[in-house]
């Protein structure tokens, strides 16, 4: 008789992931497609993607029943949110039992197998969970300035461009971000460049590029960009120190787990600066980043409930995250 089944998804706000595996840790199917987020698509569309990706990671297994779905998507910020998405995956019938939740709870799961944990997201936007054993959870509404939130590739993209402009006119002080993205563009002028963007006549995904041409110029000692730098760093401390407050974590041992591709980067200036803070704050915390993607935490939390544990058995987890390196071309497509 085959072990129960169960359904990982990871639906973020670029691409998203369903992994169809079974209480052995055995991975059977992965399917993969663009973004699922309901902030992005609204949340008919968003099902639908969902809807979609499932029947195909189920395709070959027929009627067979899956024991338990975990649904972790960018968007499923607010409690509201979380409770109308857990409503609709339910009523979708995948499984048994489900759990939905925000994105960031997979990455954490990802990252660590400790109890007390953190996790900090800063990939196109920013955010930022936090759990401990006996079951407190700390959150942030993550709703961009809405929120105050502050960062995120798209944020410093939009930043390098803004500090390019004001160097450029005399606003602002001069900036090698000024040289740096009229380069990029190749146009005459950052003006231009902002004119060209505004006009439609340059996409806007070229405007997101400039994420790394900040961090470019930054390493060539930049003052400006590397302030900006510097103050993305302090954002990321500030989340981790404020989630590690709310759960009585500051002095206490806990992971650290830094994900999204801003993080993932290990950008030196960014990713030093954010140890350095991390460890005056929260001196005892375990600070990583994720190497998996986070659809590895949704799998992993799916068999954290299939085995009814604190966590799921180690050679369990050990064959999952075996599985995953094979599929890592599947995953980035």
């Amino acid at each position: 008789m085959r072990a129960p089944l169960f359904l990982a998804i990871d639906g973020g706000n670029s691409k998203t992931h369903v992994v169809l595996g079974d209480a052995t840790g055995r991975v059977h199917a992965v399917a993969h497609g663009g973004t699922s987020s309901p902030h992005v698509l609204g949340l008919p569309a968003s099902l639908r993607v969902l809807d979609d990706l499932v029947g195909r990671a189920r395709s070959e297994f027929g009627a067979e029943p899956v024991a338990q779905a975990s649904v972790f998507l960018a968007g499923a910020d607010l409690p509201v949110e979380v409770e109308t998405l857990t409503a609709e995956v339910a009523a979708l019938g995948w499984a048994v039992r489900s759990i939905v939740d925000n994105d960031t709870f997979a990455l954490m799961r990802a990252g660590t197998d400790q109890r007390d944990a953190i996790a900090v997201v800063c990939g196109a936007g920013t955010n930022c969970v936090g759990r401990r054993a006996d079951g407190r959870v700390a959150r942030f509404p993550a709703l961009g300035p809405y929120s105050g939130d502050w960062g995120g590739g798209h944020h410093l993209a939009a930043k390098a461009l803004y500090y390019a402009a004001r160097g450029e006119d005399g606003r602002g002080a001069p900036t090698a971000l000024t040289a740096a993205v009229i380069d990029h563009f190749g146009l005459p002028t950052v003006e231009a460049v902002g004119i060209a963007l505004h006009l439609g006549e340059e996409p806007i995904t070229r405007l997101h590029a400039l994420s790394g041409v900040l961090f470019a110029v930054a390493d060539a000692g930049d003052p400006i960009a590397r302030s900006v730098v510097q103050r993305q760093a302090d954002e990321v401390v500030a989340l981790s120190r404020v989630a590690a407050t709310r759960l009585d974590l500051l002095a206490e041992p806990h992971a650290v787990v830094l994900g999204g591709g801003v993080l993932a980067a290990r950008h030196p200036l960014l990713h030093e600066a954010i140890l350095a803070g991390i460890a005056t704050n929260e001196p005892l915390a375990d600070v990583t980043v994720a190497t998996e993607a986070p659809v590895v935490g949704a799998a992993l939390l799916a068999l954290d409930d299939l085995h009814g544990t604190s966590a799921t058995p180690p050679d369990v987890e050990r064959t999952l995250r075996e599985a995953f390196p094979g599929l890592e071309p599947a995953l980035a497509s």
